[in-house]
């Protein structure tokens, strides 16, 4: 039988941080490039089974669109 795990409380965080082996600007690029998270509504995420359904169908609307406006 497993004993039961004790719970530590958090640790304090430090007074002071060292950064002298730290890199500047190591992840800039890539948070520069960003991303754009969408979070679907549940009954829409049931429409669509995987992200390429979704960019697909997405991409059908867009074309739908423009060729509406023409």
């Amino acid at each position: 039988m497993k004993k039961p795990t004790k719970s530590a409380a958090p640790p304090e965080p430090r007074a002071e941080y060292d950064f002298n082996r730290g890199v500047r600007g190591k992840y800039a690029r890539r948070y520069q490039s960003g991303s754009n998270v969408v979070v679907l509504e549940p009954d829409v995420a049931k429409a669509f089974p995987s992200p390429e359904r979704v960019n697909r169908s997405l991409r059908a609307l867009v074309n739908l669109v423009e060729l509406q406006a023409k």
